[in-house]
């Protein structure tokens, strides 16, 4: 197996923010991979994965931190229900552009997953999309973990852990944390972007998820007028390419050969 290769990391101003970014090199004729991190999450979070995902297909790709996490500029304010979709509308087309990336392939991880499908949804220029652990609409259990989250940031060493990744990690935890358990973010729904997605879709959900259920990759597959792969993994959590990095890899590096 090749050995994945080291990032060359810059920083990026897009919406007003400078952005820690990473890109991998790869053959320049295939799609350029572009991976959107989790809630919680920036380019350190995604460990190796970029890289192996790069190596295995052959594709460039760019990893970067979005503004509140990571080395990225700090959060100056809260964030507000429309959060993600200024990211996929605003932040996303203008860092896009400034690298010079034209019809790359998103992949996105829970948060970062449904801001490509928001972008995916409001223009063509995509070669593909891969959705790991999306949320389209708000569940349940999606609000009951992320309590769980509170609390146990507020009672357990999960402040240092994040404090690994993030430059301020009690700034980044509530900025997201405070959003999702926002009575007014229950109403949170993305699937009126769905029919617009044209790009063949690879969806991945693990069935041991506690932050959101199989609804939500079925109301994707069932919605979006592109061809749309479901991959559903058992013993799998909220991160499959964590939970089960070898199946989601697999999985990823079928996808875009078949682009």
């Amino acid at each position: 197996m090749p050995r994945a290769q080291q990032p060359q990391k810059v920083f990026v101003e897009a919406d007003s923010h400078r952005l820690e970014v990473e890109r991998l090199d790869g053959d320049t004729r295939r799609p350029t991979l572009v991976f959107l991190h989790e809630g919680l999450g920036s380019i350190s979070m995604w460990r190796d994965f970029p890289a192996r995902v790069a190596t295995a297909t052959g594709c460039p790709a760019v990893v970067y931190s979005r503004y509140g996490y990571g080395q990225s500029d700090l959060l100056e304010a809260p964030f507000a229900v429309d959060y993600m979709h200024r990211e996929a509308l605003e932040t996303l087309p203008e860092l896009l552009a400034r690298l010079g990336l034209e019809r790359p392939v998103l992949v996105g991880h829970s948060d970062g997953a449904s801001i490509a499908l928001i972008h995916a949804g409001s223009r063509d220029g995509l070669t593909g999309l891969v959705a790991l652990a999306p949320h389209v609409f708000v569940e349940d259990i999606s609000v009951r973990s992320i309590a769980e989250a509170k609390t146990a940031f507020e009672t357990t060493d999960l402040p240092q852990k994040l404090a690994r990744h993030h430059a301020d990690a009690r700034r980044t935890f509530y900025g997201w944390n405070d959003i999702w358990l926002h009575p007014d973010f229950r109403r949170w729904n993305i699937e009126a972007f769905l029919p617009a997605i044209r790009c063949p879709v690879l969806a991945i959900q693990g069935t041991d998820d506690e932050y959101g259920t199989m609804a939500q990759v079925e109301a994707i597959e069932r919605q979006v007028a592109g061809r749309c792969e479901v991959v559903r993994l058992a013993a799998c959590g909220h991160s499959p390419h964590r939970d089960q990095p070898e199946l989601t890899l697999a999985a990823i590096e079928r996808f875009v050969a078949t682009l």
